[in-house]
């Protein structure tokens, strides 16, 4: 587990807003020497926290205007098996194992409620599948957010070991 500071979610911070901010402009808007910046997102990128640089979709802009969340109890022993499944669906957006009745918590999208249907009529007839339910999304009023938890669980560290903190 890395161990961060405010110096380092700020930087997240910017490029979860825009990943495509470079290392000099980084610099500029933080207060902070280009070193300091590529050497912080190397010590990031090397413990496995930041994992790729990638553009936020907006899935109905790209005809996807139905996305739901299925609900999946699998016989035991067939996680990986179902999951392995799932992941050859095109529509599964995302997979999460879960506790409760259901074992896994199935993110899909699809361009309408009739692709939607038959992506459900395929899940439920995979093997290992025992019983689905699907709640449709209606929208989306908070989308994923890791910055405000990184903000929360760092809210007493320094800025860095030499650089303080700007003023607010």
């Amino acid at each position: 587990m890395i161990s961060l500071d405010r110096l380092d979610v700020e930087l997240l911070r910017i490029l979860s807003t825009d990943a495509r901010t470079g290392t000099v402009e980084l610099s500029s808007v933080l207060g902070i020497a280009r070193n300091t910046v590529a050497s912080r997102l190397r010590k990031l990128e090397e413990a496995g926290l930041l994992i790729g640089y990638q553009p936020r979709l907006d899935l109905a802009e790209a005809g996807i205007g139905v996305q739901a969340f299925i609900a999946v109890e699998i016989e035991q022993g067939r996680l990986g098996a179902v999951v392995d499944d799932l992941a050859a669906i095109p529509q599964v957006l995302e997979v999460h194992a879960t506790t409760g009745r259901e074992d896994l918590l199935v993110r899909v999208g699809s361009p309408s409620q009739a692709d939607l249907q038959a992506l459900i009529e395929h899940v439920v007839a995979l093997d290992g599948v025992v019983h689905t339910s699907t709640t449709l999304a209606l929208t989306t009023p908070l989308p994923f957010r890791a910055i405000p938890l990184l903000e929360y669980i760092t809210r007493d560290t320094g800025w860095g070991r030499s650089t303080p903190a700007p003023l607010d």
